[in-house]
């Protein structure tokens, strides 16, 4: 982890995405936190290429319809998310947390979710939930590439796809293999999958940045996900490389 153990800010991702001819990013939170929620908004304010901000409120937490008008003025917050892949299993059924989730339609905000594959059955259940309620899968719900075991993963992601509600971000591979030995070919085979399961109208690219630094550069990370959509339509690529995150995130 040497790679990220340091500070990154925006003038580190500025000099990332004009290398890359990226023109905006969504900044994703990383801690459970409301003061990393408004620093994040903050350097969104101070920051025209961070188009928006995913970031967190205490969805469990009785008084969060309060937390959220508090954050009604933040025209960046456009999605919120729980780090559930760190949480026990069945924390998806907990009342309390549905009952947060069913609050975010109410005040336009999309909802990201960050689980492991064996979450997915659940994560499943959680979603037919909220029909009404827009997701965004993170990472792929980090498939074990590591083991090239696609089957599971497969077959509950080609579940998930089925509700037209949810998206997919494509990002987060790179950490899910050997940081040292991985290829593009093996990371292949598991975005074929979320392209064939969800298309490229509800396929985003992202980079996880900087946590892929451990395994993969920005730029390079880019370059392979425009190989892999190197055969795809001129519309599918413009879905895929902005288009979807603009409407999945309302932006």
């Amino acid at each position: 982890m040497r790679a990220i153990r340091r500070d990154f800010l925006p003038s580190d991702l500025e000099k990332e995405i004009r290398d890359a001819g990226i023109d905006g990013v969504i900044s994703v939170q990383a801690r459970q936190s409301l003061e990393e929620t408004r620093w994040l908004l903050g350097m969104a304010s101070e920051n025209a290429f961070i188009k928006g901000v995913v970031g967190w409120v205490p969805l469990i937490d009785p008084s969060v319809l309060q937390v959220l008008e508090t954050l009604a003025d933040e025209t960046r917050l456009c999605a919120v998310r729980h780090v559930v892949q760190s949480e026990p299993d069945g924390f998806l059924t907990r009342k309390d947390f549905n009952r947060g989730i069913s609050l975010l339609r109410e005040v336009g905000l999309a909802y990201d979710l960050l689980v492991l594959e064996h979450q997915l059955p659940e994560a499943i259940r959680f979603v037919d939930q909220h029909p009404e309620q827009i997701f965004v899968l993170d990472h792929l719900a980090k498939p074990r590439i590591q083991d090239q075991l696609p089957g599971p993963w497969c077959r509950n992601l080609n579940e998930l796809a089925q509700r037209g509600n949810v998206f997919c971000k494509v990002s987060g591979l790179v950490t899910e293999a050997d940081f040292v030995t991985w290829n593009e070919f093996q990371l292949r085979p598991f975005f074929d999958v979320a392209l064939e399961a969800f298309g490229a109208a509800r396929l985003m690219f992202g980079t996880d940045w900087p946590v892929c630094l451990v395994a993969c550069h920005y730029r390079r990370w880019y370059d392979i996900v425009c190989g892999f959509t190197a055969p795809l339509s001129s519309e599918e690529k413009a879905d895929i490389f902005g288009r979807t995150a603009e409407r999945a995130y309302g932006l």
